[in-house]
């Protein structure tokens, strides 16, 4: 139980970005499932979107590529959140080359 207390303690003291992070890791190291991310074949043909949103990853790669800070994402996109970009970013670190090819088949459209 000390380990966690002590967890616990470290917890308390994360920033919100911190603690999606530790989400994150959490939620690979159970079951590779990625928090935030959701596909679903209903909603953008399938492609990985923010969770609660129809946002896919694509477009904030794509959008972060051009130019767009995180503040000026969260700005136009209100449903959006920080940990939501943290999500984001991690997704497309794992799956580089889904990501890369629904960006280059979107652009083509």
């Amino acid at each position: 139980m000390e380990m966690l207390q002590k967890v616990e303690a470290l917890i308390s003291s994360m920033t919100q970005a911190e603690k999606a992070q530790v989400l994150l890791w959490i939620a690979r190291d159970l079951g590779g499932a990625f928090s935030g991310i959701d596909s679903d074949p209903a909603i953008a043909g399938g492609e990985p979107c923010i969770v609660r949103t129809r946002i896919p990853v694509w477009l904030l790669v794509q959008a972060r590529k051009l130019g767009a800070t995180e503040a000026g994402l969260l700005e136009s996109y209100p449903s959006l959140r920080a940990e939501d970009l943290v999500n984001a970013w991690a997704y497309y670190r794992l799956h580089r080359d889904e990501i890369e090819k629904q960006i280059t088949e979107n652009e083509a459209a």
